[in-house]
């Protein structure tokens, strides 16, 4: 009987996993890492401390890329700034209707002045992570963000993620080393980061081109060799 028990123990237990297995299968769910996939857009700020690079999230926040995404090939962080530097918190990007040194013009102004939707997911506010900044309404975000320097899961499921740091630890590092003062809640750096320029390219578009430019010399490379074998070997 102990026999025919272990076999209705092994049984039941093959029964919960392959329910477990379906239960994945059907929800779209995977075993693999819970990493949302990266675009291949980045996007560079230049600030007086060094670039930094982003990488977006379509899948999980698709309005809210398309719209910051928007915002950069206009030129409207140009001139901006981070007003808020909070160690081991977020390092937060102003407005830039009114962080910005530099006037806007009216296509500026029009984008700027635009909010999206709340596109809440289930991603982690963890170090490196792009968070929309809002006010109350879950609808209000426009053009601040914030850059998670450190895990704060007090945030998750209340703020829009949408992409995270793809280059530039080392100067997150430098920016939590700026000397900072508090004004009411926010903890704010004493001289102004400055976002001296912003620029965009596609990963994908250029290994593209390195790929066809390499493939191109190869071509040259074999034709070389071709002519120099029938020049030695025919007559």
């Amino acid at each position: 009987m102990a026999g025919v028990d272990q076999v209705h123990r092994c049984s039941a237990a093959f029964r919960s996993s392959a329910a477990v297995f379906l239960f994945f299968l059907s929800s779209g769910l995977s075993f693999a890492s819970s990493e949302p996939h990266l675009g291949s857009a980045r996007v560079v700020f230049q600030t007086n401390f060094g670039d930094i690079e982003f990488g977006f999230f379509p899948d999980i926040a698709p309005k809210t890329v398309d719209h910051i995404f928007k915002l950069v090939r206009l030129g409207c962080y140009n001139t901006n700034h981070f007003f808020r530097i909070d160690k081991g918190f977020v390092a937060q990007v102003a407005d830039v209707v009114g962080g910005r040194t530099a006037p806007m013009n009216e296509k500026q102004q029009l984008e700027a002045e635009k909010t999206v939707i709340g596109e809440f997911s289930r991603v982690k506010h963890v170090r490196g992570i792009l968070s929309m900044g809002r006010f109350s309404d879950p609808d209000s975000a426009s053009s601040s963000f914030s850059i998670l320097l450190g895990d704060a899961p007090h945030l998750d499921g209340e703020y829009a993620i949408f992409g995270k740091v793809t280059k530039g630890e080392d100067i997150l590092r430098k920016l939590e080393e700026v000397p900072t003062h508090r004004e009411g809640i926010f903890v704010m750096p004493t001289e102004r980061i400055s976002i001296l320029a912003t620029y965009y390219y596609d990963e994908k578009e250029e290994s593209c081109e390195w790929e066809k430019t390499n493939l191109k010399r190869k071509l040259a490379e074999s034709a070389m060799e071709v002519e120099r074998q029938r020049m030695r070997c025919l007559p």
